[in-house]
This record gives C-alpha cells, structure tokens and sequence, in this order.
C-alpha cells in the first residue's frame, strides 16, 4: 500500500512564522505551499521549495481567497471569472519558483473556504479546474472527497480530464457524502491527537472513517493531510507516518504512485481515487 503524507506549508508571511515546516519536511512526501494569498509571500515559497526539493519532498500549489487577515477561511464572493484567473496567478507563482529553484510543481489543492465552496459545488469548481486543466494538465488535483471536483475535473481538459487525487484530512470530520464539516461545528476540528491516530488507523485497517453523525464511510484515499498549522502538527505527523509504515505501507507521493502516473487520457477522467460514490454510508 502506498500512499503520500501531505502538510500545508509556507503559511507565515515576512516575519512571521507558521508551523515548524522544516520539521515537518523530514516527515511528508508532499508540500502544498501556500502561494501569497491566503498566506505566503515570495521569500517564504522560495524557501519551502529549496527545503522539499533537498528532502525529495514533492510541492504543490495551495491556492486560496486573497484573504491573509481571515487566513483563507472565510467565504468570499467574488466574481467566478476574477476567481479563476486568481488561481492561474498563483499556480504561476509556485510554478515558477519550483522552476527557478530547480523543482517541479506536481499538483495542486485549493484552501479552506475556497475548498469547501468548491467541493460542494460543481458550478464553482467547473471553471476553477478549467483553469487548472489550462495551465498545466498534467498536474494532478489533490482533494478531500468531492463529486463536484470529481465531475469538474473530468470536463476540465479536451486532452481527457485532471488526474484527482482523494486526500484524507486527519484532523478534519466529514459528513455523509464525504464533504468536510464546516469548522463552526462542534467537533468539526479533531484536536486529541489519539482521536486523530485512531481516525488513521481505522482507515488503514478498514478503508473506512467515522463520519461526523456516527456512521461509517467507505473511503480509500491516497494521501492523508496533516494540518502544518496545527500545535503538535510534528508529533501526529511522525505518528502517522509510523501508522501507515506499521500497516505494512509505504509513504510515497502523489506524482509516484502508479494508479496516478499514467497522463491524462490514458486513464478514467477525472476518476477520484479512493473515492466514496460507489460506496454509500451504513
């Protein structure tokens, strides 16, 4: 079993610092950097990418609202046309760091409030992987389940759809369809860290996660996300990691795996791996 260990990095901005990225780098396969809106600015993506690149560790861009005061949580409305070019800005900004440091860009997620809009609506996420599909379609679409990212990113491209990737949010609850529980909910965030390592384990085990109303979920992602921002976002990291190598597992990323290796059009499009849609809650 393969399978990537993923955190969001490069989360400060100028001086200020957010989560121990270094740390987390000798932990995870794959960096989702934060490309200046939500958080980050050029110095910071710089220096995570020379850092994943001396690791081995794969980046992505973390594309956000333009939103640093509400760190990307907070729901925006904003012109879908402006919104997707705003996504081209800042894969090109990552892009063209990675390059320039001698790295590759090997995928892409969308932050908070922008992720959860999109993932519960195709009309939104339409356009949004449209977008992607026209910058690079090579690059694959790592999401927390979603139909809506899945249907979007199958049109998104003549050449056969983005290759998306189920991602598995420890610290995060989901409801029946998969979808994240918005964080204003009573145990939306997961906080204990043995809650959390259970959440991983019984996923490992079983292929199946504990949705927020009690019932089980059939889900089998291919990367699991720790939040960098997280306190003790090390330690879980470091004990998931074991989790997974402990399951008889290995931890390699997205871009190395070989259900997702193949390029767009040789392959299911837009088929989201791992995900729950043939599989109905119990």
């Amino acid at each position: 079993m393969d399978i990537d260990l993923n955190a969001d990095l490069g989360e400060g901005y100028g001086p200020w610092r957010m989560g121990e990225d270094e740390a987390l780098l000798d932990l995870v396969s794959s960096a989702n950097v934060a490309c200046g809106f939500h958080a980050g600015d050029p110095l910071i993506m710089e220096r995570t990418v020379r850092a994943a690149l001396a690791r081995g560790v794969d980046v992505g861009a973390h594309v956000g609202f333009p939103d640093r005061q509400g760190f990307g949580r907070r729901v925006m409305q904003i012109d879908t046309a402006e919104l997707a070019a705003m996504v081209t800005y800042q894969l090109g900004a990552l892009a063209g760091i990675a390059r320039a440091a001698g790295h590759r860009m090997t995928h892409m997620s969308f932050h908070g409030a922008l992720g959860n809009m999109a993932a519960a609506d195709a009309a939104l996420a339409a356009p949004l992987l449209r977008a992607v599909a026209a910058f690079d379609p090579s690059l694959i679409v790592s999401s927390s389940s979603s139909r809506a990212i899945e249907k979007a990113a199958a049109a998104a491209s003549a050449a056969g759809g983005l290759r998306v990737a189920t991602t598995f949010l420890a610290d995060r609850a989901i409801d029946d369809e998969g979808l994240l529980v918005p964080r204003k909910l009573p145990g939306a965030v997961i906080h204990e860290p043995a809650a959390v390592l259970a959440r991983v384990r019984l996923l490992l085990a079983e292929g199946q996660v504990i949705t927020h109303s009690g019932r089980r979920l059939a889900l089998k992602p291919h990367s699991i996300l720790v939040h960098g921002d997280t306190p003790g976002a090390v330690a879980l990291a470091r004990a998931v990691r074991q989790a997974v190598e402990q399951a008889g597992g290995r931890v390699l990323p997205i871009s190395r795996q070989a259900a997702l290796c193949s390029e767009p059009g040789k392959e299911t499009p837009g088929k989201t791996l791992g995900s729950p849609r043939d599989e109905r809650p119990t």
